[in-house]
């Protein structure tokens, strides 16, 4: 499915700020992965969904996606394949627009055939899409995005990104800007919508906890590159104070991010 070789990412090259945020980086994503990834600030984990995405280009090495190399194809081309999510609830929708035509663009995005329009067999459509989230905008297609909470708009945004029908989905922190409650009504939603379309993820999250309890596949980052990659059943028996240890064993130092221990 993804596949990255002798991945470098330097910033700043040949400056006095030269920095390194991805290093020689090998990593392979079955199809139907669900990848947890967790690393203190700095650690390259952003760096890594930005060149898989598209936003950076490698300095070194190559990408590839579906078996087809990618390293060179801008972002917007393979956002066609590939849906993203921020921490920043306004990022993934139009708060200008309805409920109704936020989706409708989604959509369109991941519909194949004739050239369909918003209607009330549309619309009826969306209503039970909306109704599935459990998050009361099944009756509010018209208002606009603006108004609603920043869970609401997050659910949304995970719904409009699976509709458009991806490849794969790139979670970027996407429940760290929520309380508790909505955080992890949208963490359940992110697993179901998982397992219902088949989608192939990578999220990043500074919750330890999160990053065991989700996915099949969990990998640890550390001065941009990967340290650590656990999946199946010795996944599902990790702990908080393992992954803690682990870390300490492989670095020979503590966490730097009081943040990723107290998540």
């Amino acid at each position: 499915m993804i596949d990255l070789a002798s991945v470098t990412k330097v910033f700043n090259e040949g400056t006095v700020n030269e920095t390194t945020a991805v290093r020689n980086l090998n990593l392979t994503v079955r199809e139907g992965d669900f990848v947890t990834v967790i690393g203190s600030n700095g650690a390259g984990k952003s760096t890594l969904l930005n060149l898989i995405a598209g936003s950076y280009a490698p300095s070194s090495g190559t990408i590839s996606v579906n078996g087809k190399e990618v390293t060179k194809v801008p972002e917007y081309r393979r956002a066609r394949y590939i849906g993203r999510i921020f921490q920043n609830p306004l990022l993934g929708t139009a708060g200008n627009m309805s409920l109704e035509d936020n989706m409708m663009i989604s959509y369109r995005k991941g519909f194949k055939g004739l050239k369909i329009s918003l209607n009330q067999k549309m619309r009826e459509l969306f209503r039970r899409e909306l109704k599935a989230l459990d998050m009361g905008l099944e009756d509010r297609l018209e208002n606009n995005v603006s108004l609603l909470s920043g869970g609401q708009r997050q659910a949304l945004t995970l719904l409009m990104m699976v509709i458009s029908k991806p490849s794969l989905i790139l979670l970027d922190e996407h429940t760290a800007a929520l309380d508790p409650r909505n955080a992890a009504k949208v963490l359940e939603l992110t697993k179901r919508f998982i397992t219902e379309y088949g989608l192939t993820a990578i999220m990043i999250t500074h919750n330890m906890e999160y990053a065991i309890r989700y996915g099949n596949r969990l990998l640890m980052m550390d001065g941009g590159e990967i340290i650590f990659d656990i999946d199946g059943r010795e996944k599902s028996s990790l702990t908080v104070d393992r992954l803690v240890v682990k870390f300490h064993e492989l670095r020979n130092h503590d966490l730097a991010s009081d943040r990723v221990l107290l998540s």
